[in-house]
């Protein structure tokens, strides 16, 4: 069985959307820092864009979860595996995430901030599939809502493969 890979959205489209989606944080939280969360691995590659764009004070952190493993929809089940090092006390949290499927990785992950006390929790996705959720997760940045498709590249993967393709796209086995 083959795989095959239609471009979803450019390199330029994504990398434009995500330029606004940090004007937008910058202008929600200018004067205050934030507390960049991105959730590995498929969150680093967008993270990094967006913080890099972002014009407020940064300090990044990393968590990491999974519900996926090996295959293509979600298990039911999220280990998390990489704690944060950063207390999120006090302070403007922005929890960032490559793509919101059912909701549960997400939805364990928020709880578990909140109880850190932060200022405020804001949850930021490039992507936004609500057809698949089974959780409702509050999501205050969206960069693109799409259909249910398996999407690889910009850090989205299958099995590990495809996160470096620098354009997002729509996984096919043939």
């Amino acid at each position: 069985m083959g795989e095959h890979i239609h471009t979803l959205f450019s390199q330029e489209v994504v990398e434009t959307r995500i330029a606004e989606i940090a004007e937008q944080i910058s202008r929600d939280f200018a004067g205050e820092e934030v507390l960049a969360i991105g959730i590995l691995r498929g969150g680093v590659y967008f993270c990094t864009e967006l913080t890099k764009r972002i014009t407020v004070p940064v300090v990044l952190d990393f968590i990491e979860a999974s519900s996926y493993g090996a295959g293509t929809q979600s298990s039911g089940q999220v280990n998390i595996t990489r704690d944060l090092i950063e207390d999120a006390a006090g302070k403007n949290v922005i929890v960032i995430e490559d793509i919101i499927d059912s909701g549960r990785t997400l939805k364990l992950l928020l709880e578990k901030l909140q109880s850190r006390n932060p200022k405020s929790l804001k949850l930021c996705t490039l992507l936004d599939k609500p057809e698949r959720r089974v959780v409702e997760v509050p999501v205050d940045y969206i960069g693109f809502q799409i259909p249910d498709q398996f999407v690889v590249g910009y850090g989205m993967d299958y099995a590990q493969k495809y996160r470096n393709l620098p354009y997002i796209g729509v996984l096919e086995f043939e």
